[in-house]
């Protein structure tokens, strides 16, 4: 048969085969605008009680956020829409509390929220153009705001309200509350003049607090998202995706990150995932090992979803021929490590610094005979959130500046610890069970679970024949 016979035909048999089903693809979160649709909610809400009482906690009644395209203030994300990626040009947020200046209004109507630049974010913002017309440049519409007019606007809206304090986002220690650059600081303080800028007040705990700050209505997808995990970690810790002897711990990250691509969804992170092996040391293992049976498995990962983001440590076991159960000294060892979850519950509550409850988690620690480390975070808008840091792994003495800061209700954190337990079964072997579980600061000052914390080992079992 010739070659041009031979396309003809594939030609053929191509154009009369059946068409392909497209697969509906998986969507655990709904469709994108769906869950536009559930942010949109929670900013309003965020903007309509949270802002308002922080800002009456902290007794600044004017705040002024200004920031540039591709250099946007940390506190970006939490007051904007999901629709709306960057800054425009330039945007001013101002928000004004007229409460503290007299007005008698509904909580929700307190805080005025204005935009000199950028959008209305879907109707919560009064936003403002410039009001010179350029007819033939821009075809009728109405211009935007650029270069000294806008600081000129902040001025006159200044001037008008007469603010006690304008807080500005500047601080030494927190990132979060960092988000003024030099530049924008010029412009502002320029346009402003003495009289104003002798008002400016370092809002440190304003961003940091707006930030960390979540609601009951997120809090139902954070347990869907970290439901989600704890079933991913399921598969990959079993014989689905795990042959001993051939499997790379390296296989286990690619499979990772594809299936949260699959999904739609995005990591914050590369994943991570080792082994420890009887009478190996890390340095004998290296950075890919093939994974054994008898091996103690670890894995770091997280996902992202709706601008919220998942941190979970958990570990497995790869059963050995004849087992049908992780030895008791490593079962021990995971035991040990929820102890630790345990004494961190018990110590963490609203008022406390990450570093007071530090202490106090390391001085039981050491009274119950545990071998560890206590180096928990926020976590929310952010993978590490803002808020306080319960310890690092490598300043176990406590953390200056951001460790100072204190745990308020209704924020979350992820528990991340280790307890390093010898074994008996492997001759004394010493195992180290790190964890990593995200859990929530209830409105009522109490910690719970975001979903639920591991207290058994992942067992890869052989496959069934």
């Amino acid at each position: 048969m010739s070659k041009s016979l031979r396309i003809a035909l594939l030609i053929a048999l191509t154009l009369n085969a059946a068409p392909l089903t497209a697969q509906e693809p998986k969507r655990p979160f709904g469709t994108l605008r769906e869950q536009a649709e559930r942010q949109q909610a929670w900013l309003k809400e965020r903007l309509e009680s949270v802002l308002p009482a922080l800002m009456k906690k902290h007794s600044i009644d004017m705040w002024v956020i200004p920031m540039r395209e591709y250099m946007e203030d940390p506190v970006f994300s939490s007051l904007v829409s999901p629709t709306t990626f960057y800054a425009r040009r330039r945007t001013i947020y101002v928000f004004f509390d007229r409460c503290q200046h007299g007005r008698q209004l509904a909580a929700a109507e307190c805080v005025e929220r204005l935009a000199l630049g950028g959008s209305s974010q879907g109707g919560l913002y009064k936003d403002y153009r410039s009001p010179r017309r350029v007819e033939a440049a821009v075809g009728g519409r109405q211009a935007e705001l650029w270069g000294d007019a806008q600081w000129q606007l902040l001025r006159e809206v200044v001037e008008q309200r007469n603010p006690k304090t304008i807080g500005i986002n500047s601080s030494r220690t927190f990132a979060f509350s960092d988000g003024l650059t030099a530049g924008e600081r010029e412009g502002m303080s320029t346009a402003l003049g003495t009289k104003w800028t002798s008002r400016f007040k370092r809002a440190e705990a304003l961003p940091l607090e707006l930030i960390a700050s979540r609601l009951p209505s997120e809090e139902q997808a954070f347990k869907e998202l970290t439901t989600l995990v704890h079933q991913l970690i399921a598969r990959m810790f079993s014989n689905e995706v795990i042959t001993p002897g051939v499997t790379r711990t390296q296989d286990l990250v690619w499979w990772w990150r594809q299936q949260v691509n699959d999904l739609g969804l995005g990591t914050w992170f590369q994943p991570s995932v080792s082994v420890q092996r009887q009478g190996a040391t890390a340095e004998q293992l290296g950075d890919n090992p093939i994974i054994a049976r008898g091996d103690v498995l670890w894995c770091d990962v997280g996902i992202t979803a709706m601008r919220l983001n998942t941190d979970t440590q958990h570990n497995g076991y790869v059963l050995r021929e004849g087992e049908t159960d992780a030895p008791p000294g490593i079962k021990k060892a995971l035991a040990n490590s929820n102890r630790m979850q345990d004494i961190l519950f018990d110590e963490t509550r609203p008022g406390r610094s990450g570093n007071e409850i530090l202490g106090s988690v390391l001085t039981r620690m050491k009274s119950e005979g545990l071998n560890g480390t206590m180096y928990s975070h926020p976590i929310g808008m952010h993978g590490h959130g803002a808020g306080p840091l319960i310890g690092l792994w490598d300043y176990q003495e406590g953390v200056p500046g951001r460790g100072d800061a204190k745990v308020i209700p209704s924020m979350w954190f992820s528990a991340e610890l280790q307890v390093t337990t010898p074994v008996p079964e492997w001759s004394g072997q010493s195992v180290r069970m790190p964890q990593e579980e995200d859990f929530i600061i209830g409105a009522d000052g109490k910690p719970r679970w975001a979903l639920k914390r591991q207290s058994e080992l992942h067992l890869v079992r052989p496959p069934v024949s």
